[in-house]
């Protein structure tokens, strides 16, 4: 192929790439925040649908307890409806999962949140189940996914056009489009920083406004850190990168909207937990 013609086919597919990518953006319901997103959230909402059933299945399918599903159901509805997640137009679901091994919790575009069994067995309270299923919906409020999903098919774009402008060299440009891939995976494979301080931060507001302790975030800090016993930490900590100073930004939080003391009447529900998880 002719070099020029290789030139101008992979300038079209940065340029394509470039426009749809920076030519797309909404206004986040909640947050208020600009966002460069390619999906509706129709079109989340049911890549969420398509995608539980496989998620599920990687994690020995659905709990077998209709009861404690039941009480995993309601914690997560009590976030979203009592606060501004509600605003929110993703129909949130909460599923309870089978894995008794990985501790971890995540979250799908469109409002799929999903817990493992391991995680929930080393809880003691609802305001720690709270923040579990605060800081996911703040993932799906936030539309991270969504911005992710942005940001690949722009990465894919620019991979194209470099291994179609390149591929007159020794090696078919496959050494340049391998190298411009692995670059793509490593910056879309876990959560940055921002997303993890702003679902932190929304996570915060949706437990305490639905009536929970937000000392329940801290305690689980704890049990996270617990869980890794010096050795390697657990899968919530890989798929949710923690900055040494997270925990810190929570203590911050709750001092600053609470600077005479956390209110008595925000719960904690231990007795609620303990009459629906048998350990």
């Amino acid at each position: 192929m002719n070099l020029l013609i290789r030139l101008l086919l992979g300038l079209v597919f940065v340029i394509g790439g470039l426009f749809s990518y920076f030519g797309n953006t909404d206004i986040n319901p909640v947050t208020g925040e600009k966002q460069r997103v390619q999906l509706s959230p129709r079109q989340e909402v049911i890549i969420g649908l398509e995608t539980r059933q496989k998620m599920a299945a990687q994690h020995g399918g659905l709990y077998p307890n209709e009861r404690l599903q039941t009480y995993v159901d309601s914690v997560g509805a009590r976030v979203v409806q009592r606060s501004d997640a509600s605003k929110s137009p993703y129909p949130f679901e909460f599923h309870l999962l089978r894995d008794s091994r990985t501790v971890n919790a995540f979250a799908l575009p469109g409002g799929q949140i999903f817990i493992t069994a391991a995680l929930l067995s080393r809880m003691n309270s609802e305001s720690q189940l709270a923040a579990v299923f605060g800081h996911e919906v703040g993932h799906v409020v936030g539309r991270h996914g969504a911005e992710h999903l942005a940001k690949q098919q722009l990465s894919t774009a620019l991979v194209n056009g470099v291994g179609i402008a390149a591929s007159g060299g020794d090696d078919g440009g496959q050494s340049a489009a391998m190298i411009a891939q692995a670059a793509n995976q490593l910056v879309n494979l876990r959560y940055g920083r921002k997303d993890e301080s702003e679902s932190d931060r929304l996570g915060f507001e949706f437990m305490v406004d639905a009536g929970y302790n937000p000392r329940g975030i801290l305690e689980l800090m704890q049990i996270l850190a617990k869980a890794g016993g010096g050795q390697r930490q657990p899968e919530f900590l890989s798929s949710h990168p923690d900055p040494g100073n997270r925990l810190q930004d929570l203590s911050r939080m709750i001092k600053e909207k609470y600077p005479q003391g956390v209110p008595a009447n925000l719960e904690e529900g231990r007795d609620r937990f303990a009459q629906y998880v048998r350990r």
